[in-house]
């Protein structure tokens, strides 16, 4: 937690009384191979994910918080195949000189699948195709049908789908916390200036280990 130390966190007594289980639902975004495993894309290309394991233990932790007192847990995972890409993407990494930068995830390789998490009957989950986990998916509906008002966020990466579903999410009126050390970025200054943006539009920030304490 220290590269965010200057942040607020959201105090383990207020989460008591903020994350009701029967409210609340843990969101973990994208725990997948091609994200969070050495021998994914990101790996196998030299993308540095050190931070991963750190942040996947806590998601770990939080999840087993999560099912031991009922709280509604939901997987997001993008799933991509040539035939679905984005045309602005595809375009987009052209520009940037970045050509077949937007082929991850893909279905027929193994890389959509998750990685570290495995979800359970009676979980959410959801697949997309880009950043926002609400874009185009049922997940608002889903969601309703539980009677959560209230969606605590993991996953990766913390400045990509974890910041857009945030602040979709927000939009959808629903209240927001990240857990800062339960996400991680590939860089640890875009981890931090992220959480930083989410804290001062749309989002509390709450440390994993609160976060238990207060499912438990």
């Amino acid at each position: 937690m220290g590269d965010v130390a200057e942040i607020p966190l959201a105090s383990a007594a207020d989460l008591r009384s903020m994350l009701e289980p029967g409210r609340s639902a843990l969101v973990v975004v994208d725990v997948q191979i091609d994200f969070a495993a050495p021998f994914g894309l990101l790996g196998r290309v030299g993308v540095d994910l050190s931070s991963v394991g750190p942040a996947l233990a806590n998601i770990q932790a939080l999840i087993a918080a999560a099912r031991s007192v009922g709280v509604t847990t939901a997987f997001m995972r993008v799933v991509t195949q040539p035939e679905t890409d984005s045309t602005a993407l595809k375009t987009l990494m052209m520009r940037k000189g970045m050509p077949g930068g937007e082929a991850i995830c893909r279905i027929d390789d193994g890389g959509s699948d998750y990685y570290g998490v495995d979800p359970e009957p009676g979980d959410i989950e959801i697949d997309k195709l880009m950043f926002n986990s609400f874009h185009g998916t049922d997940l608002d509906t889903q969601l309703r049908a539980h009677g959560i008002d209230t969606l605590v966020i993991t996953g990766f990466s913390t400045d990509c789908c974890v910041d857009q579903t945030a602040r979709a999410a927000f939009h959808f009126d629903y209240h927001v916390f990240i857990v800062a050390d339960a996400c991680a970025a590939y860089d640890a200054a875009l981890h931090r200036h992220s959480l930083q943006v989410l804290y001062k539009n749309c989002a509390l920030l709450a440390a994993s280990r609160d976060v238990v304490a207060a499912w438990s």
